[in-house]
Formats: C-alpha cells, sequence, structure tokens
C-alpha cells in the first residue's frame, strides 16, 4: 500500500490521537512528509510478515521536547546522514525503515527518510501508542539490542552511543539532546525482520490512517466522537476505548526541562444547569511527562500508563497534544486500550504506571 500525500492528514490526525498527548506535533510531521514526496517520491507500505527474516530494519524517531519540536523540525539532510552513519555502524545497506512510536511526528518521519532514500516503511511500530524514553519500547522489553544508535542534529553533527542497557542509552542520548537545543534525529534497535515480526506492534499505520478517516467522515453526520469509539471498538488493539469525561481547561502547568516536557492540566466538568439535582464531579487532572500519564479524579485514579489517555476538541475530535493544551478548550477526555505486548509482567516493569512514580498499579480498561 502507499498512503498518498492527500491521505497524510488523516494519517497525522490518528497519529496524533494514538500519540496520547505526546510525539511531537504530527502538523509539523504531516508537512515534512508532503514535502519529501513532492520532492522525491511516495514510498511503500510493506506488512511485516512479508519481510526476510534476515532483512536489516531501524527505527527512525526524533528525540527532544515536544515544546522544542514545534519550532525546531527536521532539514532532510539530517536524516540523510542518519541513514548514512546506520549503515555504516551495522556494515551493510539498510532494507527498510519503520517508526520507533506510532505518535505524533514520529509516525511521519520514516516517511521522509523513506521517501528521500527510495525505501520502504514497514507497516508497524514499537509500541503502538508514544512514551518519552527510549527504553520504552517492546523491543527493550522482549530482548533486542538498542545499539547502535546514532544521532544527528540540523548541524549534521554525528554521534554514536553503544551500551547494553537501554535505560543507559536513554541517559546518554538526553544528555546529547541537551547539547542539541532539545532536539535531535535518532535511530536505535537496528532490527531483523525475524525480530519485527516477532516484537513489533504491527499494523498500526494502516489503524493511524483509519482512525483520522474515522473522524473526517464522522464530523459529515456530526457524529465524530460516535464513528471514532465505534472504529476502535472494531480494532484488535484498541476496541477497550471510553469516554471519561467532558469539560473545559482551567489550570495547565507545563515546564519544559531534561529534554522532557513535565506538567499537568486540570479539566473541569461541563457546568451542570440550574436546578438539576445532580452534584459537579471532582475535576479531572491529566498528568504528563511529554505524553499524558494519568487521568485522576480526586484520589481515584481512572486510566493510567500503558492504556492511551487522549483529549480531543469536544465539537471538531480533533486530537490536541499536551504540548497545545490551551486555557479555555472545550474537550473531551478518551482512554483507549493498548495491544497485549504492551500489558504483561516484563512490559509493565518497563513502562507501567510505577515506572513514572505514580502510586497505583495498572489497572486494565
Amino acid at each position: 500500500m502507499k498512503i498518498t500525500k492527500q491521505q497524510l492528514e488523516d494519517f497525522a490526525r490518528g497519529a496524533a490521537l494514538l500519540g496520547a498527548g505526546g510525539g511531537g506535533d504530527p502538523y509539523i510531521g504531516r508537512l515534512l512528509a508532503e514535502q519529501a514526496f513532492d520532492d522525491f517520491d511516495v514510498p511503500e507500505v510493506i506488512d511485516p510478515d512479508s519481510l526476510d527474516d534476515d532483512a536489516t530494519v531501524i527505527p527512525i524517531a526524533m528525540l527532544g521536547a515536544p515544546t522544542v519540536l514545534i519550532e525546531k523540525a527536521a532539514s532532510g539532510d539530517d536524516l540523510n546522514l542518519l541513514l548514512k552513519e546506520m549503515e555504516h555502524q551495522l556494515g551493510k545497506k539498510v532494507d527498510a525503515v519503520m517508526p520507533i512510536e506510532i505518535g505524533g511526528v514520529n509516525s511521519c518521519l520514516p516517511f521522509v527518510i523513506a521517501a528521500r532514500a527510495g525505501l520502504p516503511v514497514v507497516n508497524a511500530d514499537g509500541m503502538g501508542r508514544a512514551f518519552p524514553n527510549l527504553d520504552m519500547v517492546t523491543f527493550n522489553v522482549y530482548g533486542c539490542a538498542i545499539s547502535p544508535i546514532v544521532m544527528t542534529d540540523e548541524h549534521l553533527n554525528a554521534l554514536t552511543i553503544k551500551t547494553r542497557c537501554a535505560k543507559k542509552a536513554e541517559a546518554f542520548a538526553r544528555s546529547i539532546v541537551a547539547e542539541t537545543g532539545l532536539s535531535a534525529m535518532i535511530s536505535c534497535y537496528p532490527l531483523t525482520g525475524k525480530q519485527v515480526k516477532e516484537y513489533g506492534v504491527k499494523n498500526t499505520i494502516t489503524l493511524g490512517l483509519e482512525i483520522g478517516q474515522a473522524i473526517k467522515f464522522g464530523r459529515q453526520s456530526n457524529n465524530a466522537l460516535g464513528a471514532l469509539l465505534d472504529y476502535l471498538a472494531s480494532t484488535e488493539y484498541y476496541k477497550n476505548a471510553r469516554v471519561l469525561g467532558h469539560g473545559k481547561v482551567e489550570d495547565v502547568l507545563r515546564e519544559t526541562r531534561d529534554g522532557f516536557s513535565f506538567g499537568h492540566c486540570t479539566i473541569v466538568e461541563n457546568k451542570v444547569e440550574e436546578g438539576a439535582n445532580i452534584a459537579p464531579r471532582e475535576p479531572i487532572i491529566l498528568s504528563f511527562q511529554n505524553e499524558f500519564l494519568a487521568a485522576k479524579q480526586g484520589d481515584k485514579f481512572l486510566a493510567t500508563v500503558p492504556d492511551i489517555i487522549a483529549i480531543v476538541d469536544s465539537d471538531t475530535i480533533e486530537p490536541i497534544t499536551a504540548e497545545s493544551v490551551r486555557f479555555g478548550q472545550r474537550v473531551t477526555i478518551l482512554a483507549i486500550s493498548v495491544p497485549e505486548i504492551m500489558t504483561t509482567d516484563k512490559a509493565l516493569a518497563i513502562f507501567g504506571p510505577r515506572v513514572f512514580g505514580l502510586d497505583t498499579d495498572y489497572q486494565s480498561l
């Protein structure tokens, strides 16, 4: 299959929802991909099961703080250099690229490098959502080596990290990205075709596209939210989806530090009509570290990682990223299940709620 230039808007919209508020601004990723399609060609999207077991596949991503990525995107030359340096480190040609996460800008970047290099994009990623850390990937959970790691910036500096520990790699990469202006291109977890088939989250590019289309077509009948929920219910990974609440953004606290965007936003339920015998509910507080980590109401956790917590505009159901949440927005809060490969004991030890300092165990939707 191919995702055409005309379909990129739908794909970016779906990827923004799967990004759980993070992964970088999908609008930026879409513009980069559109330009690459105009200048080069539209790359093929291939089924992961079609890969030869010994094929070489590299995940591509942009590392840094989403608040910075809005203003500091890829140049294209930095992605060319990223591919060249990774092939040098591996000592062989790369056969295909893939997103390390399906959320936000990082869903589109593989299309940019694939268009420029004439490579296919694998219809899979490493989490079925977005996460802030390099170690929070299924490939790490199930034993794939993270090294070599290659990073490049817009000044065409290139650095290579080699370590056996994915968590240590995250620390090294985060210190480097602080020197590159909180934004850099990165490739890690070079994989064989067999590893992609065994440990990747499959068909997420297709799912991202179809989520975006469901929202678009739902708008035509003034039922975008219903269309979205109906579509999610038909999927393998995201079938357990629910609305946590509707309301207005009352407060946002956002801080960019240590290569991340930290903070929380408070959403107050839509005003209850005067005279109604209904007590207003407590505000819902969403905490985030690039991505939304938890939805909490009073002392109760409504949803936590690794499930997807997303907010959308209540009228258009357009996903809203954590860096673009603003006071006064009318929003709907969604919680969406993730693939089973993301909820095993091994997986929760890497990206469960307690890893992020949340005082709760994971409760499946």
